[in-house]
């Protein structure tokens, strides 16, 4: 993609008061190259500066709504090359690893975008590449771990009607508050509290 809507994403959502508010501190925004070197160049590092919680945004292209991956797995593909044109030397990522490891917190983030009126699917398969790749990767560390993959497009700004507080709130909006809900639980979660 040229143009990366995830990354937007997270870097909207890190400059958000709200978002500070919830967590007691600043969160830190990490964008990964594109490139499979970026997970132990940039993202293992990172990792092991022991996050209380992770927080990744990927996009779908071919999603429609937000899709909370409950998985990762050990699976490459040697299909389609990183932007560098490098393809991975293997079909695991981690030949010691597991098959799969699954995110404890997807099911309570669904939760928290129905509340938002956000409409989510869960995904059993964040695909074959650097996605899933860097999800595999950081959902082996003890602190709560989750991953979303976003439709290509920015959500429309229709105004919906919020009967609470009556005034209209647009689609992108209630998405940042509910993605602001989830930042708040999984640092909860990752401090020891639920």
């Amino acid at each position: 993609m040229p143009v990366n809507p995830s990354a937007a994403l997270a870097r909207r959502l890190g400059t958000l008061p709200r978002l500070r508010l919830a967590l007691g501190q600043p969160p830190r925004v990490l964008e990964l190259r594109t490139r499979y070197d970026a997970i132990p160049e940039t993202f293992v590092p990172a990792l092991a500066e022991r996050p209380v919680a992770v927080l990744m945004f990927g996009v779908a292209a071919s999603a429609q709504r937000l899709r909370v991956e409950m998985r990762g797995r050990n699976r490459a593909s040697r299909l389609f090359p990183d932007a560098s044109g490098t393809r991975p030397a293997r079909l695991t990522l981690d030949a010691d690893g597991p098959a799969e490891r699954r995110s404890s917190v997807a099911a309570a983030a669904r939760a928290v975008l129905r509340r938002h009126g956000v409409p989510a699917a869960a995904s059993r398969d964040a695909g074959r590449y650097l996605c899933n790749a860097s999800y595999y990767r950081a959902l082996a560390e003890a602190c709560p771990v989750l991953f979303l993959h976003i439709p290509p497009r920015a959500p429309p700004h229709a105004r919906v009607r919020r009967p609470a507080q009556g005034r209209a709130a647009t689609d992108s909006e209630r998405l940042l508050r509910a993605l602001t809900g989830i930042a708040a639980m999984l640092a909860r979660r990752g401090r020891g509290g639920h």
